[in-house]
């Protein structure tokens, strides 16, 4: 049986940072569309719904997030807060050269330290994770390998 992960989704209010938040990490703004009517919504459930939705993608191609800002129904929760021992889905990982660069160039877009430390496991990684635009949790690490 075969497999793949397609992509990651992120619902967000405001697409424009969040995807210059993902551009200087490194992902590549693949498309951005509506996705609206009767169809979108027998898929997720919402019934009648209208949603802008932007597809970044790894340099590499093998991975994506979709970015998703809800236009109807609103949102009616809000999860970015929850603790990283929370139930449910919290955070996307990515694997990066060099952390403290990306780290740099991140801050431009208002990225802070969950732990105020970039802490190392063993000598196999570096690894933190970090809020970005709208308090999304991102992880990242370095291989030292």
């Amino acid at each position: 049986m075969a497999i793949r992960m397609d992509n990651v989704g992120i619902v967000v209010q405001d697409l424009t940072p969040v995807i210059e938040f993902f551009r200087d990490l490194g992902l590549e703004l693949e498309g951005r569309a509506m996705a609206e009517g009767e169809w979108a919504g027998r898929c997720t459930g919402l019934g009648d719904q209208r949603v802008e939705v932007a597809m970044m993608r790894t340099p590499d191609g093998h991975g994506r997030v979709e970015l998703s800002r809800f236009i109807e129904p609103e949102i009616i929760e809000d999860h970015r807060n929850a603790p990283v021992n929370a139930l449910g889905y919290l955070r996307v990982m990515f694997e990066v050269d060099d952390i403290e660069d990306t780290l740099a160039r991140l801050s431009k877009h208002g990225a802070r330290l969950v732990s105020d430390e970039v802490v190392q496991y063993e000598d196999v990684y570096k690894l933190c994770y970090l809020r970005g635009p709208e308090d999304i949790l991102v992880g990242l690490a370095q291989s030292l390998r």
